[in-house]
This record gives C-alpha cells, sequence and structure tokens, in this order.
C-alpha cells in the first residue's frame, strides 16, 4: 500500500480521510495516521474512515474509524454518513437503504436525497440511572454518561459559547474514571425542538461537528424531558436532525455528507 487513493469527505465540517481496503491489507500505523492527518504537512482531517468488505452477507460494508492521534475508536456518527454516501457515489448502494457493520456495532443508513443520510444509530445504553458527578478543582461537575456506539458524557451548560470546552473537556476526556476515555459534549437546550452542543472527541480535540456527540446529547436531554421527541441540534458546523421516541427505542440521525476532494498519497513520505 505505497500510494494510496483516497477521498476527502467531511459532515459539517467533521473531517475524513476515506479509503477502501481489502480485508488482509496492512494498513497504517498509528504513528502514519498521525502523520497523515497533520493538517500542515499532510491531507489533514479528524478521522480516517477505512471500507473493508462485510463481514456479514446482509451487509454493504465494513468499516474502521480511526482518530487523528491514531487511535482506533468504535462508532462515528458523521463518519457512518460519509461511508454510506462514498457507497452510493461508488454505485455500490443501489437500494434506499444499507446495513453497514462497524466495531460499534450494525447501522442502517437511509438515502433521504443524495448528499442527505438518515442513520439509525441503535439504541442508546446509559451507565447509570442518574445523573452522575465527577469532582474537578473542588467543583462537582454533573454529567449524563451515555453510550450510542461509543462513549459519551453530556454536561448542561447555560451557554455553549462560554462554555470551557477546550480545557474541561481535555480534562474530562482522559479522566482516571474512564478507561477508554471519552467524549465530552458541552449541551446548551434552547427549547423542546432546538439545542446548541459543542463537543471536544476523544483523541481528536474540538471539532465542527460530532454526529454521536449530538445522539448522545439527545439520549441525555429527552430523558431529562428537556427535547420533544423530534429535535434539531446545531453544532458550529452546521445541524442535525434527531428523532428519538424514548427509553428502549432506536434514536435516527439526519444530516449531511459531502465530498471534499479525492487524491493520492506516497505513503513512503509520511513513514
Amino acid at each position: 500500500m505505497a500510494n494510496l487513493q483516497f477521498t476527502k469527505m467531511h459532515g459539517l465540517g467533521n473531517d475524513f480521510m476515506v479509503i477502501a481496503a481489502h480485508a488482509n491489507d496492512a494498513l497504517p500505523t498509528a504513528k502514519r495516521w498521525r502523520a497523515l492527518a497533520d493538517r500542515h504537512t499532510g491531507i489533514g482531517f479528524d478521522q480516517a474512515l477505512v471500507i473493508l468488505p462485510p463481514h456479514q452477507a446482509d451487509a454493504a460494508a465494513y468499516y474502521r474509524i480511526f482518530n487523528a492521534d491514531g487511535g482506533e475508536v468504535e462508532q462515528c456518527g458523521n463518519g457512518v454518513r460519509c461511508v454510506a454516501e462514498w457507497l452510493r457515489l461508488q454505485g455500490r448502494a443501489a437500494a434506499p437503504t444499507l446495513k453497514l457493520d462497524s466495531p460499534g456495532g450494525r447501522v442502517e443508513a437511509a438515502f433521504v436525497a443524495p448528499g442527505m443520510i438518515a442513520v439509525n444509530m441503535g439504541v442508546p445504553r446509559f451507565a447509570s440511572p442518574e445523573e452522575s458527578t465527577l469532582q474537578i478543582d473542588d467543583k462537582d461537575i454533573l454529567f449524563t454518561e451515555v453510550s450510542v456506539g461509543n462513549p459519551h458524557i453530556v454536561l448542561r451548560v447555560s451557554s455553549v459559547d462560554e462554555a470551557p470546552v477546550s480545557t474541561l473537556g481535555a480534562r474530562l476526556e482522559s479522566h482516571q474514571r474512564f478507561l477508554q476515555r471519552t467524549n465530552v459534549g458541552f449541551l446548551q437546550v434552547i427549547d423542546p425542538a432546538h439545542a446548541r452542543l459543542r463537543v471536544f472527541e476523544r483523541g481528536v480535540g474540538e471539532t465542527r461537528a460530532c454526529g454521536t456527540g449530538a445522539c448522545a446529547a439527545m439520549a441525555s436531554a429527552r430523558r431529562q424531558g428537556l427535547l420533544a421527541a423530534e429535535a434539531e441540534i446545531a453544532l458550529p458546523g452546521g445541524a442535525l436532525q434527531l428523532r428519538w421516541q424514548g427509553e428502549g427505542g432506536h434514536l435516527w440521525m439526519t444530516g449531511p455528507a459531502a465530498v471534499a476532494f479525492r487524491g493520492e498519497v506516497d505513503l513512503s513520505q509520511f513513514a
């Protein structure tokens, strides 16, 4: 895999290097992913998406996700939409819906329009029946811990503009309580149909958008009776539409996926 063809894609500014690989291909090391992710000397991305042959006959593909720090993670909501759109553009998604498998489990994608995809992200799983607390600098931090294929905590704030995303987000992401680290969402509820969100992503930092973060925020706020069954969550890169009836139900996320450019990279230059 000396010369590697890739597609640069994004979902609301959360950007990806998308590549196709065979099941037995040697993938870049963590060090090489970090070099490729560098926005000055590499391609630049929040995550790399590797599209592989499906593990099950009824799936369109299996995909893996590598963060900008080189670590592999379980799920990526904006990434799911980009994988689905990439498959459509490659002529590998003839049906209006397709099933995809990932380390975080199976998801179902439905094409609302070219470049607009709805994804069934599965059933949110809460770590506890109540909100939890952590003490940081003698202050109690209240949060909801929830998994939507990957781990998240969601903090409610009065203003996302003033939220300490880069500082508190970094400390919570790597707190010893979270053995595999966690994604940290700062949620401001505007009204039952609208909310704002900023996310400090595990292994990346703050991104323009986080699809699983929006799903986790929807689940958290809905559980507390703060959002309706259908709501729009605005992130710095744009808005996602979320739909969740409540406990035990599948959570749906709808948003865009776009191609920025296609290219080829000589991996030997990133040793």
